[in-house]
């Protein structure tokens, strides 16, 4: 069986799950408390990060973008990475600020902050991080706005990984009740519509002790 090394909230695991599930590939997870440094699971990946994937056929992928590329090339029925050489570079372009510069500008000071630090049992959240995961957030949702507006989804005219690790952070950052999605109703729609996909709905049904999402997180109306 294919097996996937994750953490719930991790944004990179959650963008990988929503590629399995979309392609229809059947797998396991494994939690994995990389906090803990586990030797048996730094033998696997020496990053000692997940998602890390290990395949039917034996091979193990280390990060997001390198399971999910594979992924694409391995099981090409349901392409996400684009149909032409424009549409993969502009997948690619917006994988890369997702998970680089919204990681960087507002996952790592929100999620990391609320849920990571509690989860990893490293104290309280740091105010002033969370004060720059906020200013950076408004800016992020104007600009995912303005790509839902303009395109049937946010890379273009077919649904791609670009709108998967989007969905991602979103989706942890939403079950911290951190995103105020009145900023954008384009973005908000977009948001809706991506998580009434059929892949969505093991992403939504996590949970975590000690805390409860809003009542719009689960929610398919939104």
């Amino acid at each position: 069986m294919r097996l996937l090394y994750h953490l719930p909230h991790s944004p990179f695991s959650r963008k990988v799950r929503l590629v399995l599930a979309e392609k229809r590939l059947p797998f396991e997870l494994r939690l994995e408390k990389t906090w803990e440094r586990r030797a048996e699971f730094l033998d696997i990946n020496p990053a000692g990060i997940v998602p890390v994937l290990m395949d039917e056929n034996g091979l193990i992928i280390a990060e997001s973008s390198a399971i999910c590329e594979y992924l694409d090339e391995a099981y090409p029925d349901t392409p996400l990475v684009g149909r032409t050489l424009a549409e993969r570079a502009e997948v690619r372009r917006l994988v890369a600020w997702f998970d680089l510069k919204f990681n960087h500008e507002v996952t790592r000071h929100l999620l990391g902050e609320k849920i990571m630090k509690r989860v990893a049992g490293r104290g309280q959240p740091d105010t002033g991080a969370l004060r720059v995961g906020y200013g950076n957030l408004r800016g992020h949702l104007e600009y995912l706005g303005y790509l839902a507006e303009s395109r049937k989804w946010l890379a273009g005219a077919n649904l791609s990984l670009a709108d998967f690790a989007a969905a991602a952070h979103l989706s942890a950052l939403d079950f911290a009740g951190e995103v105020d999605w009145s900023v954008s109703q384009p973005a908000r729609d977009w948001y809706a519509r991506i998580k009434s996909r059929p892949c969505f709905r093991p992403i939504l049904a996590d949970r975590m002790a000690g805390i409860n999402p809003p009542a719009h997180y689960a929610d398919l109306d939104f």
